[in-house]
């Protein structure tokens, strides 16, 4: 999969995806600050996860523009990298439950760690088949991998928005560049409620409801 140039912040560190199970790159420890609506985490990062060296800008647009997760609940950071999002929700929503879903086993280990040392004990950090099957969200917060392929993206999709509780949405942020539209009108043409809630710094933030 060729990525552009400007983008590969996110796979740097010894090459590889930071969609893999076990990236290849060899291990770089650094920190990153997470700011945003008055919420200030230092949190852990590493090589061979998405935007190890900075909080990925698509994700500080989310936090800042998504409506604030349900007090109560399950709630779900659907490719949760190494926490940022998780770590939002489990701050704002103490009461409710937190499920920070990865393939990335190098991300799941710095999300916990990040959870730990932040004080979260109502996030659960595991891979996507760790999740049960009739298990049903109140609210779905994700900046998708767009990067794994518009096949395997929408396949994803599909698995994860049936399993909203009727009624509750889906926030999702996607760089205007890399589809946010096309991706929009894919989800009506499935039967989805979508709407662009906000359009910030080049990036979309849409409102998907079943």
């Amino acid at each position: 999969m060729s990525i552009p140039k400007k983008d590969r912040s996110q796979t740097r560190g010894g090459g590889g995806q930071y969609f893999e199970a076990t990236p290849q790159a060899q291990s770089r420890p650094r920190s990153v600050v997470l700011a945003v609506r008055g919420l200030s985490l230092p949190l852990q990062t590493d090589s061979g996860v998405f935007s190890a060296e900075r909080l990925d800008a698509g994700t500080r647009v989310l936090l800042a523009e998504a409506p604030p997760p349900p007090a109560q609940g399950e709630l779900l950071d659907l490719g949760c990298g190494y926490g940022p999002i998780a770590l939002a929700l489990a701050s704002w929503a103490p009461k409710a439950r937190v499920w920070a879903v990865d393939v990335n086993e190098r991300a799941l280990e710095l999300t916990r760690l990040n959870a730990e040392k932040a004080g979260l004990n109502n996030v659960i950090v595991c891979r996507p088949e760790e999740v049960a099957a009739d298990l049903r969200f109140a609210a779905i917060y994700s900046n998708p991998p767009i990067r794994v392929g518009k096949a395997a993206l929408h396949e994803v999709l599909l698995s994860w928005l049936p399993r909203l509780d009727e009624g509750d949405g889906a926030y999702l942020v996607v760089q205007s560049h890399l589809g946010s539209d096309s991706l929009a009108r894919w989800l009506a043409g499935e039967g989805f409620r979508v709407r662009r809630l906000a359009s910030k710094n080049a990036y979309r933030v849409l409102e998907v409801r079943k």
